[in-house]
């Protein structure tokens, strides 16, 4: 909860301010869950600081099951590197275009001003137009690295120049508390140059080969990729 919480200070999540009168205050809860490595070994105890419902507009990054099967056949019959990057505290990189007060998180109220509310700056976990907001800053420093928006599959990118091919897979579940990129490429030096861009803009752990993926086991030999 400490770690959360210091993180959200960081990325100046909100300002703290005088509760304006009349005002729609979202009330918040502390969700806890596990976190698992790729290869499903636990990782961490997780918390997120999680408010309830205030919201116009909603996006769900949901993958379609038979691109994932294509992306990870395309990978498996050229032998392309395909690895799984985890984005930590994703919706704090988002900035929100509504007007949203929040209370201070049980338990960090602060003491010289416990009745002020936040002024949300960012989005957070559980807020419904959080994915959305959230989607439009990535897919935006996707475009700028050359990555086009697929037409069949907003959650799919993909990146060509030349002989260079990459392909990534971008999925949030704001239920489950589960923010994954998927990353293919036709050569280890693009996925590592990939990778390196997303982590100078991104705070975000390269979790290796991929594993596991919404319920898919991915097993690795020398001669190509066996799913289950």
């Amino acid at each position: 909860m400490t770690d959360e919480y210091q993180a959200l200070l960081d990325n100046a999540t909100w300002h703290l301010v005088p509760r304006p009168p009349g005002a729609n205050v979202v009330t918040g809860k502390w969700i806890f869950k596990h976190k698992f490595h790729s290869d499903g070994m636990l990782a961490s105890h997780k918390a997120r600081w999680v408010p309830d419902v205030d919201y116009d507009e909603t996006f769900s990054l949901v993958v379609k099951p038979a691109m994932i099967r294509v992306i990870l056949s395309i990978a498996a019959a050229y032998a392309w590197p395909i690895h799984q990057l985890d984005v930590k505290n994703t919706f704090l990189h988002s900035h929100l275009e509504e007007i949203v007060y929040c209370q201070q998180p049980s338990g960090f109220v602060d003491q010289f001003a416990p009745d002020n509310v936040c002024l949300l700056q960012k989005s957070l976990y559980g807020l419904k137009q959080a994915p959305r907001a959230w989607y439009q800053r990535f897919s935006m420093y996707l475009r700028h690295l050359g990555f086009i928006a697929s037409a069949s599959d907003t959650s799919l990118f993909v990146y060509k120049d030349r002989d260079s091919i990459a392909y990534l897979l971008l999925y949030v579940d704001d239920i489950i508390l589960t923010d994954d990129i998927i990353l293919t490429a036709s050569s280890s030096t693009l996925l590592r140059h990939v990778t390196d861009r997303l982590h100078a803009e991104f705070a975000m752990t390269d979790l290796g080969d991929l594993h596991h993926f919404l319920g898919i086991s991915i097993t690795h030999f020398a001669n190509g990729l066996f799913l289950s």
